[in-house]
């Protein structure tokens, strides 16, 4: 099989490119990637509170440009964008993924206690739409636990790691009860091992699921 295809990687954080860059080079090396980046988004989304019409055709216009380019798959790794990549993928003819679907389908196999963790608050909410959306259409009911720790973001920004997981394994540990906890940012990747160890059940990243998934996608065209 022909594994080779150009990906497009659109970012609204530079703090997303390394994680997902990683999981590519160990599931799926011989694609070519781009990345777009634009990171007025995320704090275009913080100060407005929510994504109008304005943000939708931002996303739009990379995502088209990406295509443009001969991308014959599209990756968002921002994760509080979901309606936007929505339209996205209604734009365009190849496919669009979220950064947080292929890891949802994977947590729904596990159980329906679910831990959310996130640096970023936006993200809760749109990790929680996709969620309930997904189990609805599965037909089953679920409880989603979120754990939000802005001040990880803040210690990952200035570029403290060591203090970014050790906070988020911090708040892993109050999901004890919780059948698996899922992260809902690329970039919170490294703090899987720790989170794993503190709170004793299972850790799911964006990454890895979403880059197994896309590959499946394209590769069927």
């Amino acid at each position: 099989m022909n594994c080779r295809a150009r990906v497009c990687l659109i970012h609204a954080t530079p703090l997303a490119i390394g994680p997902i860059t990683t999981s590519f080079g160990k599931l799926w090396p011989e694609a070519t990637l781009s990345n777009l980046l634009d990171d007025s988004l995320s704090r275009d989304l913080k100060q407005q509170g929510s994504i109008d019409a304005a943000m939708i055709e931002r996303f739009k216009t990379l995502a088209r440009y990406g295509w443009q380019t001969g991308a014959q798959g599209i990756m968002f790794t921002c994760s509080s964008f979901g309606p936007a990549i929505d339209a996205c993928r209604e734009a365009l003819p190849v496919p669009v993924l979220k950064p947080n679907e292929a890891m949802i389908e994977e947590a729904l196999q596990m159980g329906n206690t679910i831990a959310l963790l996130a640096s970023f608050e936006p993200a809760i909410g749109s990790i929680t739409e996709e969620f309930q959306e997904y189990a609805r259409r599965l037909g089953r009911t679920i409880e989603l636990r979120p754990y939000v720790v802005p001040e990880a973001m803040q210690a990952l920004q200035s570029g403290d790691a060591a203090t970014h997981d050790a906070l988020l394994a911090r708040a892993a540990e109050q999901a004890r009860a919780c059948d698996v906890i899922c992260f809902a940012q690329f970039s919170m990747t490294s703090a899987a091992r720790r989170c794993a160890e503190s709170s004793q059940r299972p850790v799911l990243t964006t990454p890895d699921s979403a880059v197994t998934k896309l590959k499946r996608l394209v590769l069927a065209l």
